[in-house]
């Protein structure tokens, strides 16, 4: 599993784009549920956004935000699923 993330500063704005690889497998699936409930976004270390989810997102699905920022910033985006597995993705704000 993999996130892909972009990251561009304009304005004083970040805008932010991922990309997040992972089946999103609800009840009724063979193995039953497997979906991301946590994803969180920081900016140099510091938590700009948290969002929690449920088995009706999409499978790979795909997350737009917009956060306070300059270029050169540090964002990281971050899930874990209900099964304890996670991932992370680090970039540069272009």
């Amino acid at each position: 599993m993999s996130i892909r993330v972009r990251a561009q500063e304009s304005n004083g704005v970040i805008n932010i784009r991922a990309l997040m690889s992972h089946d999103m497998l609800v009840p009724e699936d063979d193995g039953g549920p497997h979906f991301i409930e946590t994803v969180e976004i920081k900016r140099n270390g510091t938590t700009a956004l948290t969002a929690n989810w449920q088995f009706t997102v999409s499978r790979n699905p795909f997350l737009q935000a917009e956060i306070d920022g300059a270029s050169g910033d540090t964002v990281t985006i971050t899930w874990k699923d209900n099964k304890g597995e996670s991932d992370s993705s680090e970039v540069e704000v272009r």
